[in-house]
């Protein structure tokens, strides 16, 4: 029982290095709710789990990954010593490897039933026959690596989609409504079985080493604590669909804040007077009222190819909590300045939206490189009106102005005119000031906060409301 706790206590930890919020009760919750369930039973396992410490829809890749790694299916640990054959994997050119065609006719039957337990199956075999990479394995000890990139590569997963396809819709349109859903359908398994593949790696660099090592290597992060600059093409659609959900959250949140929010101070007459009633002890305190007062929000942002998935992120939310400013006015800039307000029209779509400004904003003028010093000074000239006692200034980008001019003076006033500033960066503190980074020059004038991902963003965001 005291292994069975410890391995409990170990994946409540690697959940939390994750990003999971877990708190002791919750943790205690499920090693009481893991009592009440089969413990070789891995899905009423799992759902125990589930039910107790997670939140969020958005950690459950995550949840998941490290379930997988901390209680691997038997069946699969068994097999990985017992019952198959590791060779190293073929060349890329052996496309007749009999081994190879099998797990793809495999694969497809798979992409057509959408049984599970053969997708789990194929990880399994795909990754013993083609995943081993010569070498040292994991830990420094002997035997070989695993590589879910290698596996993907020599099995060519995707490259099935259109045959398949065709089996689907049996000579239906493809365009159509039921060619969509096929391919959507299609699409799900491709994810799944790619994460089985990858998931096999993991237990199978587990067993050769420390598995914390690989929850703490080998996971990626949960989806709130991805980076904007370094999200893969799936992990950005992610994200853009969780701009809406988490928008509402913070907006709930901010209400109740309010409400809370609106006793002024204490209205020391009125208070004396209400305790005349009950012999002159203050039962109730009285409060003058306070006047809600809604912030002007201006936002200034880079959108140069090196950051503009943040930009959008940070857009589309803040464009979906506008009810919670008076008034919202952005521009943006690579090396031109343009007021993109107008893509945000009441009842549009944000996300939309943002992707329309890129291609139809005028941002770039001569060489299309970013130019701080340029966008500032336009800024200033254009739009003198814009930031008053009331604004608050918020500036996007990563400060790296290709070695040119970051527009001191300028951005000076700027701030000197507003109620609060802020400059938000997208890069690793660690790593302001390398390079053409001017960022401890431009955190003189502006308070500069580093924001990497929906987590940090949503607590800014918070904070500014």
């Amino acid at each position: 029982m005291s292994d069975l706790f410890d391995h409990h206590v170990a994946f409540v930890g690697a959940l939390r290095e994750a990003g999971l919020t877990v708190s002791i009760a919750e943790g205690l919750d499920a090693a009481e709710a893991i009592t009440a369930v089969h413990l070789l039973d891995r899905e009423q396992l799992r759902a125990a789990y589930a039910a107790t410490l997670m939140k969020r829809q958005m950690h459950r890749a995550t949840f998941d990954s490290l379930f997988d790694l901390y209680y691997p299916a038997v069946g699969a640990a068994a097999s990985s010593r017992q019952n198959e054959t590791v060779r190293p994997a073929p060349a890329p050119w052996e496309v007749d490897d009999p081994e190879r065609l099998a797990i793809r006719e495999a694969l497809r039957e798979y992409l057509l039933s959408g049984d599970d337990q053969l997708a789990q199956q194929l990880a399994r075999d795909a990754m013993a026959g083609f995943g081993a990479v010569p070498g040292t394995g994991a830990g420094g000890r002997s035997g070989p690596s695993w590589s879910p990139m290698t596996v993907l590569d020599r099995v060519s997963p995707r490259t099935l989609m259109a045959s398949v396809l065709e089996q689907f819709l049996h000579g239906q349109d493809q365009g159509g409504l039921a060619g969509q859903t096929a391919r959507t359908t299609i699409e799900s398994r491709l994810r799944r079985f790619e994460e089985l593949v990858d998931a096999d790696a993991r237990r199978r660099l587990a067993e050769q080493s420390n598995r914390d090592d690989v929850a703490r290597t080998g996971i990626r992060p949960s989806l709130d604590n991805v980076s904007f600059l370094g999200a893969s093409r799936t992990e950005l659609a992610a994200l853009r669909r969780e701009i809406q959900p988490l928008a509402r959250r913070l907006a709930s949140r901010l209400a109740i804040q309010q409400r809370r929010g609106r006793r002024g101070q204490l209205d020391f007459r009125h208070t004396i007077r209400a305790s005349l009633s009950t012999g002159g002890v203050p039962m109730q305190t009285v409060h003058r009222p306070k006047r809600p007062v809604k912030t002007d929000l201006v936002i200034i942002c880079d959108i140069s190819e090196s950051v503009t998935s943040f930009a959008h992120f940070t857009l589309s939310l803040v464009y979906a909590l506008r009810e919670q400013f008076s008034r919202v006015r952005a521009f943006a800039f690579v090396d031109e300045l343009d007021e993109i307000t107008r893509f945000f029209a009441p009842g549009s779509d944000v996300v939309e939206s943002v992707t329309r400004l890129v291609t139809e904003a005028n941002v770039t003028w001569l060489m299309g490189r970013t130019d701080y010093g340029r966008a500032f000074e336009l800024f200033e000239r254009r739009y003198p009106e814009a930031i008053g006692r009331r604004t608050s200034l918020l500036i996007l980008g990563d400060a790296r102005s290709n070695y040119g001019n970051v527009g001191i003076p300028s951005l000076e006033r700027m701030v000197g005119k507003a109620r609060h500033a802020y400059w938000l960066n997208p890069e690793r503190r660690q790593i302001w000031d390398t390079g053409d980074s001017e960022a401890s020059k431009v955190g003189k004038v502006i308070e500069m906060i580093e924001c990497r991902n929906l987590a940090q963003l949503s607590e800014f965001v918070k904070s500014l409301a």
